[in-house]
């Protein structure tokens, strides 16, 4: 029964008088098999009946369907945003500017900014940006700001960035609360700073810039931004 299934196309590029034979024997052997092996034999007899020409013609446009379907798949995934594109709500922001950065930390007042610094091919800042999402959900009150470090390398540096992922707190009028690095396995010293700076307190002045980033006379050259271990 299974030779009789796998029947191809060049399988079926015999004589039209060996099929009518075939046919036959078929017709008189269907009352021999269960109703689904002759539903089997029927498909089988009806493709003899439109020949090779007919079943090659069927093929190609299988085929091209499949081809067609494939394209299509791989246009799909495409359009899919990469790791560090997604953002988990109105309170993750991407930062692509000084500008955008000291704007981003004034409109925020006193509310609780967390700076992430990070690099696309950085393994631990992939790691442990889920996390960071859920943890920008839980605290809808808190502002998170994403700095892509290979597009801002003169600010990352003037403010003393070097290994990723890493991350500076921020909050109103007392500027820089803390700074340090965190990789997936250490992500409880990201919860412990929460806890220790997201509290309600009332405004003591305007709010603090972050020192002097100067884009036309940036730091002389350091070292390279490094991943931290996960």
């Amino acid at each position: 029964m299974a030779d009789v299934i796998k029947l191809s196309c060049n399988s079926l590029r015999f004589s039209s008088s060996l099929l009518i034979s075939f046919t036959s024997s078929v017709n008189s052997c269907q009352r021999a098999f269960p109703p689904t092996q002759v539903e089997l034999l029927r498909r089988v007899d009806v493709v003899s009946s439109f020949g090779s020409d007919s079943v090659s013609s069927i093929a190609f446009k299988r085929h091209k369907q499949l081809a067609s379907f494939k394209v299509h798949a791989t246009f799909t995934e495409s359009e899919q945003p990469k790791w560090w594109e997604r953002n988990a709500g109105p309170n993750m922001i991407d930062i692509h500017s000084t500008q955008e950065f000291l704007n981003a930390l004034s409109e925020a007042k006193d509310r609780l900014v967390i700076v992430e610094f990070y690099g696309t091919w950085c393994a631990s800042c992939r790691a442990l940006f889920p996390k960071l999402c859920r943890t920008a959900e839980e605290h809808p009150e808190i502002l998170f700001l994403k700095v892509n470090f290979d597009e801002n390398k003169p600010m990352s540096k003037n403010l003393n960035v070097k290994v990723l992922p890493y991350f500076h707190f921020y909050r109103g009028a007392d500027g820089l609360l803390e700074s340090f690095s965190c990789s997936l396995a250490k992500f409880q010293k990201i919860k412990d700073a929460i806890e220790l700076h997201n509290s309600d307190r009332c405004s003591l002045g305007p709010p603090k810039g972050v020192g002097d980033l100067n884009l036309d006379n940036p730091s002389p050259p350091r070292k390279a931004a490094e991943s931290s271990p996960t």
